[in-house]
């Protein structure tokens, strides 16, 4: 209250009760890779920046279409064929840099015979720098006079009124994109001096854009790499996500498993909580060339991730889920709901997700475990009660914001115990707890550590662990024998 002099009558507000707490966002896709944006010339201002993606034509704007040897539009694709999610798009791909330059003396190529057909394939994309000669590298070509560029296609044409004649030989240098120059280290990317992040730590600059974090975090055709799972397990620490792991194509049944162990001949090797290993490859169908090619699981399953939060929510495990979009797998597995000896079911055992495909069943997502399993097996291993955690932490976190800072005082107190328990009371009835309270103890709280401006509250839940077995007890009882009679019935 103010101590300067009044001569009447004053209303001093205090605020308290308990505020709302919103519910943190969870279908949220990380995705990092490769775009062929050499295609799309306002595209280069985004490299290595978080690009939001909502749909196909943010996807094809931004990203370009599916090209070989480039991985972000096909995993668009496969995330969006699912229905719903948002995703986070960052690009390390940069044509200026990640590119293979043909030098002099150059490619021979040589123009058809035809006064129609006029253009040569030099047989890559996003060309720059092309630079024509004569085939004894006496007489340089003008463009636009003798020749015009499809750099994005790759190919030249000549003018029929210029100096290449038909049939003619030709010598050309030249600059192509070349998403093979991408290593390891551009997905994992940097902090510059300047701040400027990159490659997967590029992911912590989306709260600042647009407010919320992924929580699924994908990184396809780079995840089986070893220093890049650890990147992406250290971002999913940070942003409170899940990292999906893809075991290398051509992994086999016997490989996959051992790679869980110290002798392993691919690194399955991985304990953290928040990651999920995946396995095998899937089949889809490319419309680009007509034909069935192999993509990484993660992108798919990341997208069923996301319609499984919103239409079921993060509760629900998105084990025993359809997939959708894919038409197979890269090799068969024993399949079998009651058959522990099959092979999906050795490979949930070792704490990989798969695939489970059986008589009619279509192809399901098959496993609940985090890659902390079996090591852990504590309730927190599920997928769904790990991330329903999450939101629950972040979640009273962020709300928190409103009360920093306030007198420390019953009120105070009564306010945040108030908040917690209302927010929990809301899980309970979506039926994402089973329960859950908020507590202030006073034992947590000496008096010194409140005097210097330090409360601690407690609070307890328990997410819904999926029904991961179910078993019956089946009994023969022959005194059901006494129903029988004779005559008629």
């Amino acid at each position: 209250m103010s101590a300067a002099y009044l001569h009447g009558v004053e209303t001093v507000e205090v605020q308290k009760g308990a505020r709302s707490i919103q519910t943190v966002k969870t279908a949220i896709i990380g995705l990092v890779g490769t775009a062929p944006i050499f295609e799309l010339a306002a595209a280069y201002q985004s490299i290595n920046k978080p690009v939001l993606c909502l749909g196909d034509r943010d996807a094809v704007q931004n990203f370009g279409t599916a090209r070989e040897g480039y991985t972000i539009p096909q995993a668009l694709d496969a995330i969006l064929s699912k229905g719903a999610g948002t995703v986070v798009v960052i690009n390390v791909f940069d044509p200026s840099t990640h590119k293979t330059d043909v030098a002099a003396p150059g490619e021979a190529h040589t123009f058809p015979n035809s006064d129609t057909d006029l253009s040569i394939d030099l047989g890559h994309e996003g060309l720059s720098g092309v630079v024509v000669k004569n085939s004894d590298d006496t007489v340089t070509y003008q463009l636009t006079t003798d020749y015009t560029v499809d750099a994005v296609n790759g190919t030249i044409t000549r003018v029929t009124t210029g100096a290449i004649a038909k049939n003619g030989a030709v010598k050309v240098t030249y600059s192509y994109a070349d998403p093979s120059a991408v290593e390891a280290s551009d997905i994992i990317g940097t902090v510059d001096e300047s701040g400027n992040r990159t490659g997967l730590k590029a992911l912590r600059d989306t709260f600042s854009l647009y407010g919320f974090n992924p929580k699924i975090i994908i990184a396809p055709g780079f995840s089986s790499t070893d220093s890049v799972v650890v990147e992406m397990e250290a971002i999913a620490e940070k942003l409170r996500a899940v990292a999906l792991i893809d075991a290398p194509a051509s992994t086999t049944f016997s490989e996959a498993i051992e790679g869980r162990g110290p002798e392993g001949t691919i690194n399955f090797e991985y304990a953290g909580g928040r990651l999920i290993l995946l396995y095998p490859h899937v089949k889809v169908y490319d419309p680009v060339t007509d034909s069935i090619v192999l993509e990484p699981y993660s992108q798919h399953y990341a997208g069923l991730m996301a319609d499984n939060d919103i239409q079921r929510g993060y509760h629900w495990s998105p084990s025993s889920k359809k997939i959708s979009g894919i038409v197979g797998m890269e090799l068969p597995l024993t399949a079998g709901i009651n058959d522990s000896s099959s092979e999906v079911n050795a490979l949930n055992a070792a704490g990989i997700v798969t695939i489970f495909n059986s008589f009619g069943t279509g192809y399901l997502a098959f496993g609940n475990r985090t890659a902390a399993y079996p090591t852990d097996t504590h309730p927190r291993t599920f997928i769904p009660v790990l991330r329903t955690a999450d939101v629950i932490h972040e979640s009273i976190e962020y709300a928190m914001l409103q009360f920093i800072d306030w007198p420390i005082d019953q009120a105070f107190i009564d306010s945040v115990i108030e908040s917690v328990n209302a927010f929990l009371r809301t899980l309970i009835g979506r039926k994402a707890i089973h329960d859950g309270s908020c507590t202030y103890d006073p034992n947590d709280n000496p008096v010194t550590e409140l005097a210097a401006g330090h409360i601690v509250f407690g609070y307890d839940f328990m997410p819904p662990p999926p029904a991961e077995r179910i078993t019956f007890k089946s009994f023969i009882d022959i005194n059901m024998l006494k129903s029988l009679s004779g005559g008629n019935a």
